[in-house]
């Protein structure tokens, strides 16, 4: 493979420092046997189900030890990014929508065709879904179920305080209002009615996608013009105007991870997030909580949100255990016992062996996951273009801007032009 070109900008933009590694099992290997490490991001309750499935597995292989490791999201891509660089990456990694492609073409990950159908089961998986892992016509990444991006909010505290619960048509300007009545309603001291969205890449990717805009076009440059973000970065000054959304200070709260979300630390009512996250959100969170799409973008609006991937497990290219990494991988996403493990924390099951054992398991939470999906799979647009190398970059340029206006430092209009700006730098940089 070509080496992963990985440069001190790229470690920068991806947020390294501050990470915490968290070891979940895995012994030293003895000699003869295989061992294999595995990286995902996720918060605790994903990390025990894929540790009980990982239990499950060796139980058939007793020859093989897995090393575990997990961190949040933010932390995740910095650190694989540096294994990755330094050729010490995991067999087994988590892969997502937006980082595959760029992944897959500095030749970081293994193509996994030649294991089809032996090593690899795909045999139940739609086309669709076998698609959503292809990067140039080749299979990088296995889904684990789809979702698609949700709003996640505080059911119990909005009825109590008598006030409507968000629904799938409501438009930006309607949530808004309504996050200003619950901030009010509750009479909470650094309380809001929702997050401040305006660092949300995947909110930002939805709002333009309803005016005909996309984050990149399919030429790999920025799908949008100074004009977009200004509104859009106004749109978020006037809701923290309004006490609608997070002031900065409690904004910076959120590092991007379910445990640090606003939500689960009590500081808002309504976040946006995936539809597989309700199961980790639930878990850390007391209140009863509800999931619903994000704002409408009115009338005569094109739809914004798709479905997708919820992640992917992918192997590296550097793996010296291939088959075996490859072997785990298909347990993962088309054992019947392991999907009873997993439910549906990752999305709703790609296999339909696997969705139609664990369908009739789920909870009430996990049936809303599914009847979510279900409520929008007529509501969504198309899967959009991959984003393109550096992509993963702008995440971070975003949320620094929009702090920068939130704490007063730029104007919507200023931190427009300096967002497009630097985002196009690093989609020119590649």
């Amino acid at each position: 493979m070509s080496g992963f070109a990985l440069s001190r900008r790229s470690l920068i933009g991806a947020g390294i420092g501050g990470a915490t590694l968290v070891g979940l099992g895995g012994l030293p290997a003895a000699a003869g046997q295989t061992r294999l490490r595995m990286f995902w991001w996720g918060a605790k309750e994903r990390a025990e189900r894929t540790d009980k499935v990982n239990q499950l597995y060796l139980g058939s292989h007793p020859d093989m030890t897995i090393a575990s490791e997990t961190l949040g999201w933010t932390d995740y891509w910095a650190r694989l990014a540096t294994q990755t660089a330094g050729r010490n990456a995991p067999d087994v990694l988590q892969m997502d929508y937006r980082y595959i492609f760029e992944y897959a073409r500095r030749g970081a990950l293994l193509p996994l065709d030649a294991y089809v159908p032996k090593a690899l089961n795909l045999s139940d998986f739609s086309p669709a879904a076998v698609d959503s892992g292809k990067v140039d016509g080749k299979i990088y990444g296995v889904s684990l179920g789809l979702n698609s991006t949700a709003m996640v909010y505080d059911k119990g505290l909005i009825q109590s305080l008598g006030l409507k619960e968000p629904v799938w048509n409501m438009t930006w300007n309607e949530i808004g209002d309504l996050a200003a009545e619950i901030t009010k309603a509750a009479k909470r001291d650094g309380f809001t009615g929702m997050e401040d969205g305006g660092g949300n890449e995947p909110l930002l990717e939805v709002w333009l996608a309803q005016r005909g805009k996309s984050l990149y076009t399919a030429e790999g440059k920025v799908g949008y013009d100074d004009k977009d973000m200004t509104e859009w970065l106004a749109f978020w000054s006037d809701m923290r105007k309004r006490g609608a959304s997070a002031a900065p200070d409690v904004q910076a709260l959120d590092r991007g991870e379910i445990d640090s979300n606003l939500l689960s630390l009590g500081k808002i009512a309504m976040t946006f997030a995936h539809s597989n996250q309700l199961v980790g959100f639930q878990a850390i969170n007391k209140s009863k909580l509800g999931l619903s799409t994000f704002p409408d973008g009115g009338q005569g609006a094109k739809p914004g949100q798709y479905l997708k991937p919820a992640m992917m497990w992918s192997v590296s290219a550097q793996s010296k255990q291939a088959e075996a990494a490859v072997q785990l991988v298909s347990y993962f996403i088309a054992d019947t016992e392991a999907g009873k493990l997993l439910g549906v924390e990752r999305g709703v099951p790609a296999s339909s062996a696997v969705r139609n054992v664990v369908t009739p398991m789920l909870d009430d939470l996990g049936r809303a996951m599914v009847d979510y999906i279900s409520l929008i799979s007529d509501k969504v647009g198309p899967l959009p273009p991959p984003p393109p190398r550096g992509a993963g970059e702008i995440q971070a340029v975003l949320r620094r801007v929009n702090e920068q206006v939130g704490f007063g430092r730029l104007t919507p209009a200023d931190g427009a032009k300096q967002f497009v700006a630097e985002a196009s730098a690093v989609l020119a940089r590649g």
